[in-house]
This record gives structure tokens, C-alpha cells and sequence, in this order.
């Protein structure tokens, strides 16, 4: 399966923005966002930052993309879903991709990145209702429990994250860090995910 594997830190700086791809370092002095907050390449510094309509809505699209570490196909395959859906087709989209094995690993504070979260699931060290799952795209839904698997209780990576987040930051999940349990409890309305981005734009772009 393809997959980029690049600097995530250009990707940051190709959208000026922290996308939070690298974990603790994320956080911390050693961001390069902080130090070169402008496009990476030879020509980072001059380049125009003026864009048409068009440019606008893609860097929205390649940003919300890169957060949530797919690929163009997997994107968009999520954009057809969401679109056959009932409601804001936007919106539908974020909640999708909120609701992705993946993604609430990394909600829950498991891992430090969704990146890593991706890592644990394909080692198969999570639990869904006590099955295995090794699918990052695996969509969770209501009522489902995540649990570490009982001998991957010990990895330092999930701990040292647990050190870094706070008991049930999310609405819609709970954590039990003690038995290393979370459970999705609803699908999040579009206002309570924290996604600094505009999903509308990226409608338009695949509208055209």
C-alpha cells in the first residue's frame, strides 16, 4: 500500500499551521513551525501567498487530508460517503473521518500521533468489544469499547502518552487509563470537533 513517507514537517510548514503529525514534538521548542513558519523549498521565503478560489479550497482540502494522515483515494472514497449521507455533507465528512479506528486511538490519548495510532493497530495490540481489529480505516461506532490488548499493557509508547493527556477531554469518549479502556460514546457534532479548518471549501472543490 502507498503511503508518504516524507518529512511530516514540510507538510506543516507547506500549510503554515501545526498539523500535530510528530506527537510530543508538537508541543514542543524543537516545532519547526516556530522557527520557519513559511513554505518549505528553495523558494519558500518569496513565494506569493496570494491564491485564486481554486488554490484556497485545495490547501483546505490537502490540510484537513494531511491531519488525518490519508491518502488522496482514501479522502475522497470518505467525501463519496459522506456525500450519500443525510445532512451537511461537510460535516458528514468530519465525522466520518473523526469516527475512524485511528483517529479515536489517538483521541483517546493511546497514542501521540495518528501516525503511531495507525502503528499499534496494525501490530494488533487494540481491542474492539475484545476482538482484534488491525484496520486504522475501520469506522467505530456508538457504543463500542477499545481496549489494549492485555499483553501490550506494558508498552512505554501508550504510557508516556496517557502522561501527556487529560481524563475524557472529548465529549464523546470516555478513558479509563487505569485498565487502559475507552468506549465511543456518540458521533461528535461538527462544533465539538477541535478542527481548525473550513470542510465547506473542500464541498466546493469536489463539486466542480
Amino acid at each position: 500500500m502507498a503511503r508518504y513517507t516524507g518529512s511530516v514537517c514540510k507538510l506543516c510548514r507547506r500549510e503554515k499551521q501545526k498539523l500535530f503529525l510528530k506527537g510530543s514534538k508538537c508541543f514542543s521548542e524543537k516545532c519547526i513551525v516556530e522557527k520557519k513558519n513559511y513554505p518549505p523549498g528553495q523558494h519558500g521565503l518569496s513565494r506569493r501567498s496570494k491564491f485564486s478560489e481554486y488554490g484556497v479550497q485545495l490547501r483546505e482540502k490537502q490540510k484537513v487530508k494531511r491531519i488525518y494522515g490519508l491518502l488522496e483515494t482514501q479522502f475522497h472514497n470518505n467525501f463519496e460517503k459522506a456525500n450519500k449521507q443525510k445532512g451537511v455533507t461537510g460535516e458528514n465528512l468530519i465525522k466520518l473521518l473523526e469516527r475512524r479506528f485511528d483517529n479515536v486511538i489517538y483521541r483517546l490519548g493511546f497514542a501521540p500521533s495518528r501516525k503511531s495510532a495507525r502503528q499499534l493497530i496494525r501490530h494488533r495490540h487494540l481491542l474492539i468489544n475484545d476482538q482484534i481489529v488491525d484496520i486504522p480505516s475501520y469506522i467505530i461506532s456508538p457504543g463500542d469499547v477499545i481496549k489494549v490488548r492485555e499483553k501490550s499493557k506494558t508498552l512505554d509508547l501508550i504510557h508516556n502518552s496517557l502522561k501527556r493527556t487529560k481524563d475524557n477531554v472529548y465529549s464523546w469518549l470516555t478513558i479509563d487509563k487505569a485498565s487502559l479502556t475507552g468506549t465511543f460514546l456518540q458521533v461528535p457534532e461538527r462544533v465539538d470537533v477541535p478542527l481548525n479548518a473550513n470542510e465547506q471549501l473542500i464541498v466546493e472543490l469536489y463539486s466542480k
